[in-house]
């Protein structure tokens, strides 16, 4: 694992792209910036050409979408691929609305995206295996976790994230494991969201999007950890503002010496 991109991100301070969702956009802006790199947002379709000529990576919050919304998304990611800038697709509930399957699995049919990040349940549903999704949440099901995510790397010909207590990374063929995790994750909404926005600071700087993958969720979860071991109690509220602090204060040397993965 190519722990050191941490310093090379905050070396070439890429400018990340997202269109995010209204509930989690603060969250993702101040987690990009403070790991060092420059956000910028955009709902705006006319602009999306000039946004993605200046950006070096794309992140794709499914999350609160409107129809005329996806044709802002629409432009952006064809720009992404005309510009070659690297699209990471959050899927967020398409395991348990299937309009929202159907809106990412149409988006998905027309581009080629770096990254796909989601829980069990939406990965399940792109990959079209049976899973019983719960709203955002991951919910329950008896499939291989990482059968799933593989099928869906190899479906969309990219890096799979799939999160949960463990988090698994795939090209379809190699697999990585992250161990580190913390309960206070499923507390805070948009921890989610700021890992793929993370994953597309990461993918912005090196084109190895499954190794660019990997450093983004080892930063991200340890970063996470740490926060959690050091309150004493688990304060959902806190825990989004320290993690917030904890993606600036992270080094490649607590990294190496808390990451936790196969």
């Amino acid at each position: 694992m190519k722990i050191d991109l941490l310093d090379t991100l905050r070396e070439k301070n890429p400018i990340a792209f997202n269109i995010s969702n209204f509930v989690t956009v603060q969250d993702v802006a101040n987690g990009i910036n403070a790991l060092g790199a420059s956000p910028i947002m955009s709902e705006e379709k006319n602009e999306a050409e000039a946004m993605v000529k200046m950006c070096d990576s794309v992140t794709v919050n499914l999350g609160a979408f409107t129809e005329s919304q996806l044709v802002q998304i629409d432009a952006v990611t064809t720009f992404a691929n005309k510009y070659r800038k690297p699209i990471v697709i959050d899927p967020v509930a398409v395991g348990a609305v299937d309009y929202r399957k159907e809106r990412c699995n149409e988006l998905l049919d027309q581009i080629d995206v770096a990254v796909i990040r989601g829980n069990a349940g939406e990965i399940a549903a792109l990959a079209d295996v049976e899973w019983n999704a719960k709203g955002i949440d991951a919910g329950e099901g008896s499939a291989d976790l990482e059968a799933i995510a593989k099928t869906l790397a190899k479906k969309r010909d990219c890096v799979v994230v799939e999160s949960g207590k463990t988090d698994i990374i795939t090209d379809g063929n190699a697999v990585v494991r992250i161990f580190n995790n913390s309960d206070l994750f499923k507390l805070h909404v948009g921890s989610g969201d700021m890992l793929s926005s993370t994953i597309g600071c990461f993918c912005g700087v090196d084109d190895d999007y499954f190794e660019a993958a990997q450093t983004a969720t080892a930063v991200f979860d340890v970063a996470g950890e740490v926060v959690a071991k050091s309150m004493k109690q688990p304060l959902a509220g806190s825990f989004g503002v320290q993690l917030i602090d904890e993606l600036h204060l992270i080094d490649v040397k607590t990294v190496e010496k808390n990451a936790n993965f196969a």
